[in-house]
């Protein structure tokens, strides 16, 4: 991805703030770099939602500064949306549908595709890993039961790499109802 309107560090602080990080003494800004650097997408149809949250928390981040530059709602919706932009919208959606702090579910979802383990420093092996762990994510070749992706499922009904993300997020909820009080 190249750089872009959307590629500032005071956006990626931003987005790094709506990321719950536990306090465990370690931390995750270079994974979190790698996923604010990669181009999150779609291949499944009506995944281009996800880019459109994307777009709109870009939005909500602008509106929160004041900035009110057409140049700036330019760019919002020509630059590429990255991996990271459609986690955090997610993560918002998810605490909308059940509640919940969206941080907590930003992080939830780092920790359902096994990120949680590529704290700093990262070595070159631990970024190649984050790397074919977002392009998994990104060309759906996780397992039929979500494995691998945002929403691991026990019982899934479909082949979850077929279905939008939006269905799969659904039937994560129906199937964790109990087990997060929902």
């Amino acid at each position: 991805m190249t750089t872009t309107k959307f590629q500032t560090k005071e956006y990626f602080r931003w987005l790094c703030s709506q990321v719950q990080i536990p306090d465990n003494g370690r931390t995750y800004y270079g994974m979190l770099e790698i996923m604010y650097q990669k181009e999150f997408v779609w291949i499944v149809g009506n995944d281009d939602n996800r880019i459109e949250d994307g777009r709109d928390l870009r939005k909500f981040y602008l509106t929160s500064l004041n900035i009110e530059d057409h140049r700036d709602y330019e760019s919002m919706h020509s630059d590429p949306v990255s991996f990271l932009e459609v986690l955090i919208a997610l993560s918002t959606r998810m605490a909308f549908m059940v509640d919940g702090d969206p941080k907590e579910w930003a992080w939830k979802f780092i920790e359902n595709l096994r990120l949680h383990r590529m704290s700093d420093q990262l070595t070159q092996k631990k970024a190649d890993k984050i790397h074919d762990i977002l392009d998994t994510v990104i060309w759906r070749t996780y397992q039929p039961d979500g494995w691998g992706g945002f929403f691991p499922l026990t019982l899934p009904i479909e082949d979850q790499t077929k279905i939008e993300i939006w269905y799969q997020m659904a039937a994560y909820i129906e199937e964790n109802r109990a087990s997060y009080g929902l």
